[in-house]
């Protein structure tokens, strides 16, 4: 109720005495007190009622309303029956701080005024949670079973004037309120997607509040319908597979019924979300059984005819056998005592989604298995016409993690990887198998690369990268040491920035001029650097096999 209505009714008898510009405040409940500190025992929103006995001299006054009014009170109402009246000191000092002041008259009982707020107040929150039941059983009847996650999000743009959206946790848009005006963009969706996953790393109890811009968002956990928070042993299991509701609201300051209506507001899209992967059952059914066929060695035609059951499922409508790409991908942990499997082929699911798509179910056309820490995805291309046979076509590996990087790298912390690895595309069974270890080898060459996320393409098997991750870390680590060890010594000590020098000069394909404008320096500086490294290495950089070494050198360091 608001200080304005005490004020109107008649039967309370109250006087307003300072603060007419404050009577819009709320109040939430009475205490009556005559303590000189009663600030422990208030919590904000509170009509303090006092007979003044507290009051010894006019200083006390200052103190007291100080007191309620870092305790955030609504007003003070002052008995005149002890004193006659309000002392004018006790005026003073609550006009001094913007406290609304009222005066009992003797007449009047706090116990009159107690029974008449605690009346009203409860009325209303009692009319609240009414609200609260009528909106949940129309978001229970009209949820994802009668329309999916928009269904929900426009109600809460009805009822409670909230906007929202479903996110995945690489930050793809899976539903938002239908209304017109801007949406949510895609690089606003990632960052929510990447703090709603550092936070939830913490173990912290949503919702996770963060601020983007002018723009406050509240960021509340879509879980699995059939598993509670405290179902997983490891935060790690879940983090990066489940969905979340970002609400453009502060929740910092909602009572708990607003809460709890957005947790039930989670529960009905993770039920969307349980349905969808129950629809990805039948393409994780499909592409275990061609891969234990390739990996065991069946012949091609027992492999090409489980390609042909596998096709209409996952390009319906397709008039030609597609041709297939392989994506590896492992998710690693630092402890090595969660296993990785499960959650790299959710990110696969995730990640090799048409980016064009929106909606819950955005044109599912991958098939995914896992074994072990490594996921392995069959991904259909249409087929490819004989004129552009030769052509690049299908995944490419740094295009899959290019908007997903970011937020998969908050998931995983300072304690887990992701590495990805793409083949090329083939056009028979008989390819199959090659696709496969290709795709194993990229995943490796990416495995060896600094970064929690990282991938590489077939097109890089066939360059010096290729080579580097299976050479034995000691010798990796003697060639480096023998090579660039003097360099970085000499750099410690004097500043010579030889190394940069290094990289620069070789970048440049050993042209004095390229390198000293890229390198902002003259002509003989550089000439003078690149014979400090020649001196200390005992190589020189005009021979090929020399400039080979240290550009090995580097690329292993």
């Amino acid at each position: 109720m608001r200080l304005r209505a005490l004020l109107d009714t008649d039967a309370l008898g109250l006087r307003l005495l300072g603060g007419e510009d404050e009577l819009d405040r709320t109040v939430r409940g009475v205490m009556t007190t005559d303590l000189r500190d009663p600030s422990r025992y208030l919590s904000g929103g509170e009509l303090v009622l006092t007979g003044l006995a507290w009051r010894r001299d006019a200083a006390d006054s200052e103190a007291f309303v100080r007191l309620l009014v870092q305790a955030q009170v609504a007003a003070l109402a002052a008995g005149e029956a002890e004193l006659g009246n309000v002392p004018e000191d006790l005026v003073v000092a609550c006009v001094r701080h913007r406290l609304p002041l009222f005066a009992v008259h003797e007449s009047v009982a706090f116990a009159t005024i107690t029974e008449h707020v605690v009346r009203q107040v409860s009325g209303e929150r009692a009319g609240d949670l009414a609200a609260v039941v009528d909106r949940h059983r129309r978001m229970m009847t009209s949820g994802p079973a009668g329309g999916g996650p928009d269904v929900v999000l426009d109600l809460l743009g009805s009822d409670l004037d909230l906007r929202a959206w479903v996110l995945s946790p690489t930050g793809r848009l899976i539903a938002g309120p239908k209304e017109a005006g801007p949406g949510l963009p895609a690089d606003t969706c990632a960052k929510l997607a990447a703090e709603h996953l550092a936070a939830a790393r913490t173990g912290r109890r949503g919702p996770h509040r963060v601020t983007l811009g002018s723009s406050a968002y509240s960021l509340f956990p879509v879980r699995s319908s059939g598993r509670s928070p405290q179902a997983s042993r490891d935060v790690r299991e879940t983090v990066l597979s489940d969905w979340l509701l970002a609400v453009e609201a502060d929740a910092g300051d909602w009572p708990e019924e607003r809460l709890d209506l957005l947790r039930g507001v989670t529960q009905l899209i993770a039920v969307e979300r349980d349905r969808r992967d129950a629809a990805r059952t039948v393409r994780r059914r499909l592409a275990q059984e061609v891969l234990e066929l390739v990996q065991t060695g069946a012949a091609p035609a027992e492999i090409a005819a489980r390609l042909r059951v596998a096709a209409p499922v996952l390009l319906p409508g397709l008039g030609a056998a597609p041709h297939w790409q392989v994506v590896v991908a492992r998710v690693e942990w630092q402890d090595g005592g969660l296993e990785g499997g499960p959650v790299a082929q959710s990110l696969l699911e995730e990640i090799l989604v048409d980016p064009s798509a929106t909606g819950p179910e955005p044109s599912d056309r991958i098939a995914v298995a896992h074994t072990g820490d490594e996921a392995i995805a069959l991904v259909p291309l249409p087929a490819v016409s004989t004129e552009h046979e030769g052509s690049e076509s299908g995944l490419l590996a740094d295009a899959l993690l290019e908007s997903v990087r970011d937020p998969l790298s908050a998931g995983l912390d300072d304690d887990g990887r992701v590495t990805l690895g793409v083949s090329a595309s083939v056009h028979s069974a008989e390819g199959l198998r090659g696709a496969l270890e290709e795709a194993r080898h990229a995943r490796r060459v990416a495995a060896a690369r600094v970064g929690r996320v990282c991938a590489a393409g077939h097109q890089e098997l066939a360059s010096h990268v290729l080579l580097l991750p299976f050479v034995p870390d000691d010798v990796r680590r003697a060639f480096t040491a023998r090579l660039l060890d003097p360099l970085r010594d000499y750099d410690r000590r004097h500043r010579a920035e030889l190394i940069p020098t290094l990289e620069a000069f070789l970048d440049c394909d050993g042209s004095w001029t390229r390198c000293a404008t890229r390198l902002h320096l003259h002509v003989n500086t550089l000439r003078y650097r690149v014979g400090r490294i020649e001196q200390l290495t005992s190589r020189d950089l005009s021979r090929l096999e020399d400039k080979l070494d240290f550009f090995l050198a580097l690329r292993m360091s």
